[in-house]
């Protein structure tokens, strides 16, 4: 993930979002909280904001996210459902979302280090875009790691629901992608269009 040494707290609160959507369920921060004296946005900082927050959430830099707007531009339907879906669809993103990883970042860590099937050959690209029938599972070879050795047995942990477009069994180190994902499966708020807007002009 792209390295940003802001602390996560003060990130998160600059762009509107709770640091539960990266996985930090009790970060918090209690400075400049006289949030009613702050100037009104202008619309290119609304437009910023919604960019940066995105970029942000899903740990890419400004290039790859403008290939990312290209893309999904061409694509049939809305450019900004189209953007969000395919961010969804990276292969770093279903790590975290199928409850492999506590955070993004580190999703996107064991993804590089090659700890991740994708139809059991070997993948270490956290920007793999995942299709519908996608089998990601934990290598033979990392299963007795302790970051995962926590999902086996009697005691597994119990993760959080995967989304609906994702479908894993306890004491499965191995996640089934049932469908793609949709609009309505982003875990936090953003108004796509005025990204559109922004790279419109």
């Amino acid at each position: 993930m792209a390295k940003n040494t802001q602390p996560i707290a003060k990130r998160c609160k600059a762009l509107g979002l709770s640091p539960a959507v990266l996985g930090y369920g009790k970060k918090t921060t209690e400075r400049g909280s006289k949030d009613q004296q702050r100037k009104k946005k202008s619309e290119y900082a609304m437009q910023l904001n919604e960019k940066q927050k995105v970029k942000f959430v899903y740990g890419m830099l400004e290039k790859q996210f403008r290939s990312y707007y290209e893309r999904a531009e061409r694509m049939p339907g809305k450019a900004g459902e189209n953007l969000l879906v395919l961010c969804e669809r990276r292969l770093d993103n279903v790590v975290f979302r199928a409850g492999f990883a506590m955070t993004r970042h580190q999703a996107r860590q064991l993804v590089n280090h090659a700890h991740f099937t994708v139809n059991g050959k070997k993948c270490n690209i956290p920007s793999y875009q995942v299709k519908a029938g996608d089998v990601i599972a934990v290598r033979d070879s990392s299963r007795s790691s302790e970051v995962f050795k926590r999902f086996l047995g009697e005691d597994a942990v119990t993760v959080a629901a995967a989304p609906q477009w994702i479908e894993r069994e306890k004491n499965e180190l191995k996640a089934t992608v049932t469908k793609l994902p949709v609009r309505e499966d982003i875990d936090f708020p953003v108004e796509e269009h005025l990204i559109v807007e922004l790279y419109s002009k």
